[in-house]
């Protein structure tokens, strides 16, 4: 028996997944939709094809499926999870966060097709209240729009808050996220007090159809996902919405030191001088703080499958604001593997610590009730000796997200 740590676990850690996926079949969300666009959707059905095996296969249940959904978690030890969308809603062209946002001329069946992932979403999380944290759908394109499916969010209880679409620079019917226009959205979320979410792998550009399109994905997608945080950074938003929720999930961590470094001299010597180099900058584009303490105010990272270095960043963005994130059910998450990830990452640290990152601060930012949850992470969690015992050698059928944590 591991002795009790004030503020932290009892004898088994409560774990509560930053970055889950769920979704609806197409039959599911047909019942979801408004009854107006159902002819629509069967002729649009009609023509779908799916081009992601985990889609196509018996793998494509643990979206929607509770009882294997939930054997599985349980299996893995995770008792609570934020849950992003997954599969792919009435009339996009694509996997959820591939899609971008719509153009003009599809925008009305693509936000009816949103709506009808968020009611399924809210019955969905109904049925598992304290285990389910679901991030509602919003797009940009409209933003009083925008604005009313956040209400909209809020009152339905999807307590995930929104996922905050990102613009790719040749979406170009739709504004920039540095856009002046967008001020009253962030008003009005920084006044609901939802956490404003942006995904990894979304904003990138359409890069074609050519055999070096996903080489180009790969190498440049960590930038993409990282845009809408500078992009609201330096245009203000953070200074004038310091109590904006502003959640970054599964694009690691890593890269914030660094970025926050390089940010910081520019800042200051702008603030000092007023210039850089041979650039001047208006009164009005001068920050009067540090891109460190706005993100120390405004940001929160869901850090998927995390690495070492993903660790040390917390000591930078602040302890309180890191969240492991496990990215079930997707095949580079961390199941079948989340014990023995947990212990390659967390092993001789404080376990204190270790529940503020796999728990208390996910637990915080997303309302998840930690007592609710004890029964059962009693029943299912690792427990504070195991994940204290240093992993040794890997399994010889180790995934990535296993041997990222253990490099």
């Amino acid at each position: 028996m591991s002795e009790h740590v004030p503020g932290g676990p009892g004898d088994h850690y409560t774990i509560i997944s930053s970055d889950c996926h769920a979704g609806g079949s197409h039959e599911q969300y047909r019942e979801y939709l408004d009854p107006r666009y159902r002819d629509a959707f069967d002729e649009w059905r009609g023509g779908y094809r799916n081009p992601f095996s985990d889609l196509g296969d018996e793998r494509k249940l643990r979206n929607w499926d509770d009882e294997l959904r939930n054997r599985q978690q349980e299996t893995e030890g995770v008792v609570g999870e934020v849950v992003f969308p997954n599969t792919v809603p009435p009339f996009f062209p694509n996997f959820v966060l591939f899609a971008g946002p719509p153009r003009p001329e599809d925008y009305e069946l693509r936000r009816a097709g949103i709506h009808a992932h968020n009611r399924w979403l809210v019955d969905w999380c109904g049925r598992y209240p304290d285990q389910r944290a679901g991030i509602g759908q919003i797009f940009v394109n409209d933003i009083d729009d925008a604005i009313e499916d956040a209400r909209w969010i809020a009152e339905a209880g999807l307590r995930g808050g929104v996922l905050l679409p990102n613009v790719p620079p040749d979406a170009t019917w739709v504004k920039p996220l540095h856009d002046p226009v967008y001020e009253p959205l962030w008003s009005e979320l920084e006044e609901l007090g939802l956490p404003v979410n942006v995904h990894g792998g979304t904003g990138l550009p359409n890069y074609g159809r050519h055999a070096h399109s996903m080489l180009l994905y790969l190498t440049e997608v960590p930038f993409y996902a990282q845009r809408p945080f500078v992009h609201l950074l330096l245009s203000g938003v953070f200074e004038r919405h310091p109590r904006l929720k502003f959640v970054m999930t599964e694009s690691g961590a890593a890269w914030l030191p660094p970025l926050l470094e390089r940010l910081d001299a520019t800042l200051e010597t702008i603030r000092a001088t007023g210039a850089t180099g041979e650039l001047r900058f208006p009164p009005e584009a001068v920050l009067p703080r540090s891109a460190t303490e706005y993100v120390q105010q405004n940001l929160w990272l869901g850090v998927s499958m995390p690495g070492p270095a993903d660790l040390e960043a917390a000591s930078v963005l602040g302890e309180d604001r890191w969240m492991w994130g496990s990215d079930y059910p997707h095949d580079e998450g961390t199941h079948p593997f989340t014990h023995e990830s947990l212990r390659a990452l967390f092993s001789g640290m404080d376990p204190a610590e270790v529940h503020r990152f796999v728990a208390a601060n996910t637990a915080e930012l997303y309302g998840f009730d930690l007592d609710a949850l004890a029964p059962l992470a009693e029943r299912i969690g690792p427990t504070v000796a195991e994940i204290a015992e240093p992993l040794g050698d890997l399994p010889e059928d180790a995934n990535d997200a296993l041997r990222r944590a253990a490099a």
